[in-house]
């Protein structure tokens, strides 16, 4: 990817980059200077997928099945590994993925049709397992929370992941579940350092605000673990301690870790970031990233893309280990109950183009 040293950074985005998609044969190359006015605005539509539980078949994964209610993430988060599912939609990884978020209103109501089906069989559901189902716009659509009243309705057990303190809005229906032994929230917890977190991931909650919401879920009986990831050796790898004990003082009661991944454009987008933001430590984090990665700056392989391989990985490991048993961290989280569980009740289905989760939403914002 061949870019100006001088390209600019945008406000409040993780990169100003759109690299080629690898699906499409033809790549405009523009300067955000020259975009259009009102181009570089986040744009929000409507995403009408025919189901909305994802399935998962990877073993490294801790779930089966998730739901996902937004694609695209305007958090901004330059090392995210979900940039690259944007180029499926004929989107770049880059700044596209920041601006161009598709909200599936139905949501809801595909939820509550799929659990309604007599096959389902309930099991623990991720929320979500790509983008963050807290990201800026669910505090007006509120389709994260009306999933939540499904899911909170029928008693189906669900894991949330994020690294908002907007899931403190959800409480009610976090602890209606959690009494249910049905519901667990997980808080993912990338740096402490407020100036990094700012270019870092910069439309995220804050370090405190993150410590905060775990402080918040903890106080209402819902169990809450942390997430520290992803682990940028050379960058934060330091952290990870600090973070540990931070979080459980905030009441986390598990942990686990997350190595960065880098997968396919993302390598390029995170190279050129740190060349932006911290060009006397590039080389030293991406030789770093290669020596855990058997000399490359991403591995696919399951299992190992999680934590690496080699001697500085098996270093963070053990590290993570003897604070976690010093601290009295679980580094598996519970297993959550079915047992509760029961088909939602039956409703008047709505017309045609009718979303119960909302009204018409505006293409922009």
């Amino acid at each position: 990817m061949n870019r100006r040293p001088s390209l600019p950074t945008v406000p409040g985005r993780g990169t100003p980059l759109d690299p080629p998609n690898r699906f499409l044969p033809l790549h405009v190359d523009l300067d955000p200077e020259e975009a259009p006015e009102g181009s570089l605005r986040t744009q929000y539509l409507d995403d009408r997928p025919r189901t909305i539980i994802s399935r998962n078949q990877s073993p490294d994964v801790g779930f089966e099945v998730s739901l996902n209610p937004y694609r695209g993430c305007e958090h901004g988060c330059i090392y995210c590994y979900a940039r690259p599912s944007h180029e499926y939609l004929g989107l770049s990884a880059g700044l596209d993925f920041e601006r161009y978020i598709f909200v599936r209103r139905e949501a809801p109501d595909l939820l509550r049709r799929e659990l309604s089906h007599p096959s389902w069989s309930p099991d623990a559901m991720a929320l979500s397992g790509v983008t963050d189902p807290y990201q800026p716009i669910e505090a007006t659509l509120k389709i994260t929370r009306e999933c939540l009243k499904v899911l909170a309705e029928t008693r189906h057990p669900v894991s949330v992941v994020t690294k908002n303190r907007m899931v403190i809005r959800d409480l009610d229906l976090l602890g209606e579940l959690a009494q249910a032994e049905a519901a667990q929230v997980t808080v993912s917890v990338t740096t402490l350092d407020r100036t990094l977190q700012k270019v870092m991931e910069p439309r995220t909650a804050t370090p405190t605000g993150r410590l905060d919401a775990i402080r918040a879920v903890a106080a209402a009986g819902v169990p809450v673990g942390v997430n520290v990831a992803p682990v940028i050796p050379g960058l934060t790898d330091h952290e990870l301690p600090a973070i540990l004990e931070a979080a459980r003082e905030a009441g986390a009661t598990s942990a686990t870790y997350i190595l960065v991944r880098l997968p396919h454009s993302v390598a390029p987008l995170f190279q050129d970031w740190l060349g932006r933001h911290f060009p006397q430590r590039k080389e030293k984090v991406l030789a770093r990233i290669r020596e855990m990665r058997g000399g490359r700056l991403n591995d696919p392989r399951f299992g190992s893309r999680m934590k690496g391989e080699g001697v500085f990985a098996q270093q963070l490991r053990r590290l993570f280990r003897v604070t976690c048993r010093r601290l009295g961290l679980q580094e598996k989280r519970r297993r959550l109950s079915t047992e509760s569980f029961r088909p939602p009740a039956a409703r008047k289905s709505p017309h045609p183009g009718e979303s119960t989760s909302g009204g018409q939403l505006d293409l922009f914002a």
